[in-house]
């Protein structure tokens, strides 16, 4: 149930990096205007044909051998499992004699996009968004493989009268609403019911401070209304047993050990049984047919003898042009290939792109990376991470261990798309300078006071002056929680009845920061306007900062500070880098000159235009800095705060 903060972590730590070169994959997203007019280059055939360019970038041509073979290095593991997988399924069928056309495709997508109740397109879209699957891969890769393996499993099983009958229970029976308190020991969780028997009327905020599992916790304990045969039996039995505000005993379920409070019992929606059984036996009959298909196709997996060829330089060399032997038949190199140009391509040439571009920069400025560069960075980023060895130096092996097995980023991935750009694109920048300013501002956004308020939230200048009205005659605490509970349209504000996380200094909210500070405790703000919301602010009062000297924290801030301005200039730089650049990328069938912009800043690698930060810069610069070392003593680092609704 609980969010794992360290994998976050480490994941911010190597997305951080990343992100210049995400840059040049979404320039195409971000850049529309720049090549809407343009007309898609046509290659010309050379006197001596050789391999085909896919993209031509300052001159310089990308070759589809190049794209092929990266497409290949980076996906093609994952592409041959797909291909194997739909092997196996494909002779499965052969031997029954089963036939799954695209029409049968289709009809089961538009089958999908009804029991969604939504058009066949913006299924496929939702499809492509959340999941980044094409329409083709989706009905390749899973509509046809889902299908296949549904009619080997002799399609659909019935549902019996008893699992008829308990679904119903849980979509229209009786539910409960309640809270709960989730711990990882029962030590602890037998303590705080303890005290959440001694005060029932504290259980929400115990919630927040005991609770292992994020989302309930944030929301003071509650959770969807507990309903019959929902998951845990155990869970269920111990929710339906109690009255009206009573607090359970100790549950375990799973490796959580968890306290629940009655709020109150909600009565059974009022339908039948014979009036939603058509509906919830498809239900069931697809969720058993799933169930079946994943059980044979296990079975067929176990009885398949399957080679892999591509990843065994051995097997490879005798067998050229396979990719892996699925009970004897090929599935060829070139298969493989193909499908990863058609999936990836796009994205791949975006990255190829990207390093032509800096190696082309790095090349004018007469620099270059080396692997001592490589390895200090490497360093860099495990003893950020606190990977480090009990002499304090970087443990970089753990660190890499961590990324690569984890995270699952292949080692020659992290090196070439994180580690080098990185590290090519600081040589570039070159060094920030921090200010006395920066600095103080840091020290007081971390460890300054912070205002403690209550926040409602409206969506309309009207609303928001009816509310405030209604909050002026009466300016408690209680009322003005009642008022963000019953108004607020931000979702996390009207769950905890207009609490927010104590309001710093300088934060990257310059408008709520000003009123928050100017009240005093118990006093209520005007209307404020912060983008296109409308807040009313009631002031609880102020915490007390931290007692940390400035002269501790000091370096700690400032190579926080310079770490952020860094990538800021960082971003910049290539951003001026693809805008000074000609590209011409075949595969995306666009074309780029430089803009008007670049030229008047010089040619890439001669420097940037002088400007002002960005809003978007300035806000990334104001982000709550890293916490201290002092964090031990009771200070919280900053960067573990929730954000103020926007």
């Amino acid at each position: 149930m609980g969010f794992d903060a360290s994998r976050w972590v480490v994941a911010r730590e190597v997305a951080a990096a990343a992100v210049i070169v995400a840059v040049g994959i979404g320039w195409r997203l971000m850049t529309g205007s720049l090549e809407a007019d343009a007309t898609p280059p046509q290659a010309s055939a050379p006197a001596n044909p050789g391999p085909k360019p896919v993209a031509i970038v300052n001159g310089v041509e990308i070759t589809s051998d190049q794209l092929a073979t990266e497409c290949l290095g980076r996906h093609g593991g994952s592409v041959l499992e797909t291909l194997v997988n739909r092997r196996i399924i494909e002779q499965a069928c052969q031997r029954q004699g089963i036939t799954v056309s695209p029409q049968d495709v289709s009809g089961e997508i538009d089958a999908m996009a009804r029991r969604f109740s939504v058009p066949r397109d913006k299924w496929l879209d939702m499809i492509q968004q959340e999941r980044g699957i094409t329409p083709k891969q989706y009905a390749d890769d899973i509509v046809w493989p889902m299908l296949a393996l549904r009619t080997i499993a002799r399609g659909a099983v019935e549902p019996s009268a008893e699992e008829l009958q308990q679904a119903f229970e849980n979509r229209f029976g009786p539910a409960v609403k309640a809270r709960i308190i989730a711990c990882r020991s029962r030590q602890d969780a037998d303590a705080v019911r303890a005290k959440a028997l001694a005060t029932p009327e504290e259980f929400g905020a115990l919630a927040r401070q005991h609770s292992v599992d994020v989302g309930s916790a944030s929301a003071n304990g509650w959770v969807q209304p507990i309903r019959l045969h929902s998951g845990d039996v155990g869970f269920d039995k111990a929710a339906f047993a109690l009255q009206e505000g009573g607090i359970s005993e100790v549950v375990q379920v799973a490796d959580q050990f968890i306290v629940i409070k009655c709020e109150g019992h909600l009565p059974p929606s009022g339908a039948t049984l014979d009036e939603v059984r058509p509906h919830l036996a498809e239900e069931l009959r697809e969720r058993k047919s799933r169930q079946a298909s994943s059980e044979v196709f296990k079975k067929l997996q176990d009885a398949t003898t399957i080679e892999n060829v591509m990843n065994d330089p051995t097997k490879a060399g005798t067998r050229p042009g396979v990719a892996a032997l699925v009970n004897g038949q090929p599935v060829t190199l070139e298969e493989v290939k193909s499908v990863c140009l058609e999936r990836y391509g796009r994205d791949v040439i975006e990255v190829l792109v990207t390093r032509t571009l800096v190696e082309q920069a790095l090349k004018k400025q007469q620099q270059t990376v080396t692997q001592a560069d490589l390895d200090a960075e490497i360093a860099r980023a495990a003893a950020q991470m606190g990977f480090t060895k009990a002499d304090g130096t970087a443990d970089t092996a753990a660190w890499l261990e961590r990324v690569t097995r984890e995270e699952k980023v292949p080692m020659r991935h992290y090196m070439e798309d994180v580690v080098w750009p990185t590290v090519a694109l600081k040589k570039l920048v070159g060094g920030v300078s921090v200010s006395q300013e920066d600095l103080d501002k840091a020290f007081a956004a971390t460890f300054g006071q912070r205002a403690k308020c209550r926040v409602i939230v409206l969506d309309s200048q009207r609303r928001a002056q009816e509310v405030w009205q209604m909050a002026r005659q009466n300016p408690t605490v209680e009322h003005i929680a009642t008022l963000a509970e019953t108004y607020s349209v931000d979702p996390t504000t009207r769950s905890l009845r207009g609490e927010v996380p104590p309001i710093q200094r300088w934060g990257g909210q310059p408008t709520l920061e000003r009123e928050a500070f100017a009240l005093k405790p118990g006093e209520l703000s005007g209307v404020v306007q912060v983008a296109d919301r409308f807040m009313v602010i009631y002031c609880e009062g102020f915490t007390e900062a931290a007692k940390v000297s400035f002269a501790e924290v000091r370096n700690e801030l400032y190579d926080d500070i310079f770490e952020k301005k860094q990538r800021i200039e960082m971003g910049r730089h290539f951003t001026h880098l693809r805008e000074s650049a000609a590209i011409d990328n075949f595969i995306a069938g666009t074309s780029q000159s430089p803009t008007q912009a670049a030229r008047a800043g010089g040619p890439a690698g001669a420097g940037l235009p002088a400007t002002t930060l960005s809003k978007t810069e300035a806000a990334d610069l104001a982000k709550p800095r890293a916490g201290s070392a002092k964090a031990a003593q009771g200070v919280v680092p900053a960067v573990h705060q929730a954000p103020v609704p926007k």
